[in-house]
């Protein structure tokens, strides 16, 4: 099993969870974050340190989220691995919570 970045972190990107990953499995674009399935070993420490509650185990990914688990897949593979915090954006706090934040993802 693996944990799924979803829509919620989008222009959000606050990397808390970045700090506690013991595996380095974040990968950061331009306003998202992703996990790489296939270095994230489940030990959960990641999704309760998200301030905008963005990650979530496979099992419980929220309706109509379920494409983030192919999304995070396919995005790791294409960018850089992130190890340490870094600021979030400076309007961060006014994307909380927003829904359909999908069309602004920029790969």
């Amino acid at each position: 099993m693996t944990f799924v970045v979803t829509e919620n972190c989008i222009k959000c990107k606050y990397m808390d969870c970045v700090e506690v990953c013991p595996v380095d499995c974040f990968h950061f674009g331009p306003n998202f974050l992703v996990i790489d399935p296939d270095e994230c070993i489940d030990c959960t420490l990641c999704e309760p340190e998200c301030p905008v509650e963005a990650i979530f185990s496979e099992e419980e990914l929220p309706a109509g989220q379920e494409d983030f688990k192919q999304l995070n897949a396919e995005l790791a593979k294409q960018w850089p691995v992130i190890t340490e915090k870094g600021e979030p954006p400076a309007d961060a706090k006014q994307w909380e919570g927003r829904p359909d934040k999908r069309e602004l993802l920029e790969r």
